[in-house]
């Protein structure tokens, strides 16, 4: 049974909230989440950050506890939205927390109770050096409103695969360039990571402000 304890910023009076989940590896409150949640609310979003089981134990034991299964990382969502209530929420997060968001966000559909949108930081459109077999049947058909945020040389995803893909109209993918799977540019490439994640926000609340 998941019971998320939520990390919130921004004003609590917002007409909408981002809820973001973490990735596979690291905690809700790591720097990559932290300057999404603080971008956000600095920019009059409310946010709304919590962690998955497994990731929940491990800050508690200090252990390494892999991550849950899939239908545990799906029913944790749900219970996010429930508590949040799925009207005026937009679902999302880093890498798995952003992929699990996703699939539930198609279950939510079928079950006519869907959310108002999708923000994927890092989507993990299939396994590093396999983008012949993606991870992306329910986003062929999805209908919410999705905004994924994609590094142009992200291992996971990047532009020549995920063009040929057959992604739904309402998913739409920003690429950020030159960034790897944690919106890093190269040095040599000119970009900064600021300018990355600077671009990645200002996307966010475009994104947003259209639902």
């Amino acid at each position: 049974m998941c019971a998320p304890e939520f990390l919130f910023d921004g004003p609590p009076g917002a007409a909408l909230t981002v809820a973001l989940a973490h990735g596979a590896g690291a905690p809700m409150d790591s720097e990559f989440m932290a300057a999404f949640a603080d971008g956000l609310a600095e920019r009059g979003l409310r946010v709304a950050r919590f962690e998955f089981p497994y990731m929940a134990d491990r800050r508690r034991t200090g252990g390494k506890r892999p991550p849950d299964r899939a239908p545990v990382l799906m029913e944790c969502w749900r219970a996010v939205i429930e508590r949040l209530g799925p009207e005026n929420l937009v679902i999302g997060g880093k890498s798995l927390g952003g992929r699990m968001a996703t699939m539930v966000a198609a279950e939510l559909e079928n079950e006519g109770a869907p959310v108002l949108g999708l923000v994927s930081l890092g989507y993990p459109f299939h396994a590093a050096g396999r983008p012949q077999t993606p991870r992306i049947d329910h986003l062929k058909a999805l209908k919410t409103p999705a905004l994924i945020l994609q590094g142009s040389r992200d291992p996971f995803g990047g532009p020549d695969a995920v063009s040929g893909y057959g992604l739904a109209p309402a998913v739409r993918v920003h690429w950020l360039a030159d960034g790897d799977h944690g919106f890093r540019p190269r040095k040599r490439s000119g970009r900064t990571e600021r300018q990355n994640l600077d671009e990645a926000l200002a996307a966010i609340v475009d994104f947003v402000g259209g639902l």
